[in-house]
Parts: structure tokens; C-alpha cells; sequence
């Protein structure tokens, strides 16, 4: 490491805690339905050279079905992720290296993160099992690098976001970046800082998330919703909370009912008075000539709902490399964002060189990670959104965060109030504007102090025990 401050810290322990939720209406990935998901708490001990301690605490939902899209079962898949991030406690105890967290972080993903994830698939492949995909080993991480971006800002007093700079960074952002061989991009001299807003705002446009199984219309209802007090039809939601963007999720193998699913939505938010709108094919679609189609019919017989859509999320399966599809015939259409497929900035390279003109970013792929292809993004003229995960409880802070901090296209994805909004009652009595949506829109006020902001002195929640520990 070149150069070194006595702010640096170093992960002295760590605790996981599991905390499984039931979804409301089930949320469906693809191909297949999340009726629960489980999420990973971290409590992280950090230490400072100067030997201070302080903690901080990260969360991340383990969504099984996003993060390791496959036939094998719910279960499985499930306890693979658990038994990884056990192993997480005790590698993060055993990794000894100082920095600021952008440093650790990045020093650890690369190094027992990628040793840890390579051992675990050459045993099953000794067994003829089915591989780890590598972004389920980083949403695993990211409870655990979240817990030290928090620490750090913990341990100095200050907001965590304040950090991302030379006082407090050793390296700039060319020890991490290389820019693209075609742009007169350099990073010598430059820090996350002069990527993120000077002045981010305090409340942000909330984007609603219309799942694939999500009654639209009265004709839609099965008679196995919930009475719970909260909304089930879309334009009870719209008119609720007073939405302005919805998220419409797709097929992405069955052009009828998409086109179809499109107008329908786009027609009641005419209708109701919302502003936005964007698709998510949930990586189904193998031709750009599926998404083009759809989108050219819909210039001609529907313009307005046409004029509505934003921007396109990922229609194209999350194996960039392995799937080089060149996607210039749809961003020439609409603005195409990356999302399952940018793991890192060397994907959003390659994917900048494919065509796509955008990046989604997520907490859960790291906070360290977000950061870099966040500045990657940017300094290359990528525009920037942030979605979601269905992040409840402290999950959902850093995740507006970044939000509020990188200046996306417009707001943040939002939805842990849509399938589990009584999972973060706790948090909501001092976040209130974090987990309910009011005139379309998330307010970020009550986010105050160290670290991330959480309060989390202030949250009675009582929290399982903790399923596995370690110290240095």
C-alpha cells in the first residue's frame, strides 16, 4: 500500500446474524417466485493503527433466486449461501491488512473473497455440483464490507460518505481503475469524491416495482391476497403513495404478454397521473431483435406510454462474457442499463463496448464495488440508476445513500415496503420517511451521525443470536 494514516482500520471480529422474512404477495425473479428471503446482519469490530475500536453493522437480503438463478432448489441454493457467509466470519477475523475501507474492502474481494469462492466450486465440482455463481459470493461479502465502510465513519466520528477522499484515502483511484482504451479518461488524482454530488438531496423519487405476479387490474385477483391494511392493486398503490415511476417487470420470452403487460400498466399510469416508466426482462431475452420489436410497436400505437419509458434494465443474460451480445440497436432506442451482469467496472467496460449506455447500481454487490463502477460509470459519461434488492430493515439505508449520493437518472428503486413492510417496523419509528413512500418520494432527513447514519441506538429491535462468531 503506498502510504499509510493512523485513520486506517483494520476488521478485528465479526458476528452474522440471520433473519429470515416472509414476503406479503410473492416477487417473481425470472422464471421462479420468492415467497421469503433470509437476511445476513454483520456486526464488524474494526480497530484503528492507533489502536481505538469501534463497530458497525452492515445488512444484506440473501435473494437466493436473484443471485443464483438455477433449477436446483430453493434450499439448497440457500444453505450454500449461508454455509459462505459462516465462512465470511472467520476469513475477515484472519485478513490483517490496514486501510481505509475502499482499501480493505478492494484487498479482501480480491484476495481471500475470490480464494474462498474458487475453493468452494472446485469442491463441488469434485462432487459434479452445480457452481456458486460469483455475484452470490459478493452479496454474501457485502453485509460484511458494509459493516466496515460503516465502522470506519464510526471510528472517526464522521459520516461515512465523508471519507471517500485524500484526507482519509490512501490511494487514489487509479490503484483500482484503468479507463477505456477509446476515452481520454485518467484517474491519477481523482477519489471516489469527485464522482459523488457536492449536495445530495434529502428525499429522492421512489420507484415502484410492478412484479410479474402483481395484480394490475380487479380481474387479476386470485382471492389469496392479504388483508393486511396495505395496498394490493396497483392503482390503490399509485394512489396510496402517490407514485410518480413504476418498474415494470417483463417475461422477456413471451412477446404478447409483454407488449401487453406494458400498455395495461402504461395505460393506468396515464391515467393516474404517474410520470415514468421503465422495463426489466429480467435477463430472459437472448436477441436485442425481442426488445427492439416491442419497443418499435409501442412508438407506433402507443407514443405516450412509448415517451414514458426511461430506460431498459438488462433484457440480456447476466454472463457478459460468456454472451457478447452487441446491444447498440436497443440503447439506440431507449437508455440500456446494466444491473446483474455489472458485477465490477471490468463489465461495465466491456458492456460500455457492447453498447450499453447505463449501469444500475446495488449496495449488495459491495459498498466498495458500487463506489468503483459508480466512478468508472460516470467518468465515462454512463448515466447512473440504483435498485433495489427489496431492501428492508438496515439494508435500505446505505441503499439510499448511494443513491442520494451518485445522482441517478431519477431517485431509487424501493419496494421492502411493497412485500415485507411490517419486517422493518423498528427502523420506520426513527426513519419514517425511509420505509414508506409519501408523494412519491423517500425522505432521507432522519439519517444523522457516524458511519452510515443508521441510529441504531435509538432502533428497538431485538435480534436473534448470532449463528456464527469470530475475533482476530
Amino acid at each position: 500500500m503506498s502510504g499509510s494514516k493512523n485513520t486506517d482500520i483494520k476488521a478485528h471480529g465479526s458476528a452474522l446474524y440471520l433473519l429470515p422474512i416472509k414476503t406479503r404477495m410473492p416477487l417473481k425473479f425470472g422464471p421462479e417466485i420468492t415467497t421469503e428471503v433470509t437476511c445476513a446482519r454483520v456486526k464488524m469490530d474494526v480497530v484503528t493503527r492507533d489502536g481505538r475500536s469501534a463497530t458497525g453493522w452492515g445488512e444484506t437480503p440473501l435473494s437466493v433466486q436473484w443471485v443464483w438463478p438455477s433449477v436446483l432448489s430453493y434450499a439448497l441454493r440457500h444453505d450454500v449461501l449461508i454455509e459462505f457467509c459462516k465462512s465470511l466470519v472467520q476469513a475477515w477475523s484472519e485478513f490483517h491488512e490496514y486501510g481505509h475501507p475502499m482499501e480493505v474492502g478492494y484487498g479482501f474481494q480480491n484476495g481471500p473473497l475470490k480464494s474462498l469462492w474458487q475453493d468452494l466450486n472446485q469442491a463441488r465440482a469434485e462432487v459434479g455440483e452445480e457452481p456458486m455463481p460469483w455475484l452470490a459470493a459478493l452479496v454474501c461479502c457485502s453485509a460484511f464490507d458494509l459493516a466496515l465502510h460503516d465502522a470506519y465513519g464510526i471510528a472517526h466520528g464522521v459520516p461515512t460518505y465523508s471519507t471517500y477522499n485524500d484526507q482519509w484515502m490512501n490511494r487514489d483511484l487509479s490503484a483500482y481503475l484503468q479507463p477505456a482504451e477509446d476515452s481520454s479518461v485518467s484517474f491519477v488524482g481523482k477519489y471516489p469524491v469527485d464522482y459523488l454530488l457536492k449536495s445530495p438531496p434529502k428525499s429522492l423519487p421512489a420507484w415502484h416495482l410492478v412484479g410479474g405476479k402483481d395484480p394490475v387490474t380487479p380481474e387479476e385477483l386470485t382471492g389469496t391476497e392479504p388483508n393486511d391494511g396495505y395496498p394490493v392493486l396497483l392503482a390503490d398503490w399509485i394512489k396510496t403513495d402517490g407514485l410518480k415511476c413504476l418498474k415494470i417487470k417483463l417475461r422477456g420470452d413471451d412477446p404478447v404478454w409483454d407488449y401487453d403487460r406494458l400498455v395495461t400498466v402504461g395505460k393506468m399510469a396515464i391515467e393516474l397521473g404517474c410520470d415514468w416508466l421503465t422495463t426489466d426482462f429480467n435477463c430472459t431475452v437472448h436477441d436485442p431483435a425481442y426488445v427492439c420489436e416491442i419497443l418499435d410497436r409501442l412508438v407506433i400505437e402507443h407514443p405516450r406510454i412509448s415517451g414514458m419509458i426511461l430506460y431498459v434494465e438488462q433484457p440480456f443474460p447476466y454472463e457478459l462474457e460468456e454472451h457478447r451480445l452487441d446491444v447498440r440497436s436497443v440503447s439506440a432506442r431507449k437508455p440500456l442499463f446494466m444491473d446483474e451482469s455489472a458485477h465490477d467496472w471490468h463489465l461495465i467496460r466491456l458492456g460500455r463496448s457492447l453498447g450499453w449506455t447505463g449501469v444500475a447500481l446495488k449496495t449488495c454487490k459491495t459498498q466498495t464495488g458500487a463506489l468503483l463502477s459508480q466512478a468508472w460509470a460516470k467518468a465515462h459519461g454512463m448515466t447512473l440508476m440504483v435498485q433495489d434488492l427489496t431492501n428492508p430493515m438496515l439494508a435500505q439505508i446505505p441503499h439510499c445513500l448511494l443513491a442520494a449520493h451518485s445522482g441517478t437518472i431519477m431517485g431509487v428503486e424501493t419496494n421492502g415496503m411493497q412485500f415485507y413492510p411490517d419486517a422493518s417496523k423498528p427502523e420506520a419509528l426513527i426513519h419514517y420517511g425511509l420505509y414508506r413512500r409519501r408523494d412519491g418520494q423517500v425522505n432521507l432527513e432522519t439519517i444523522q451521525g457516524p458511519g452510515f447514519g443508521y441510529r441504531l441506538e435509538e432502533i428497538e429491535r431485538e435480534l436473534p443470536s448470532a449463528v456464527c462468531t469470530s475475533i482476530a
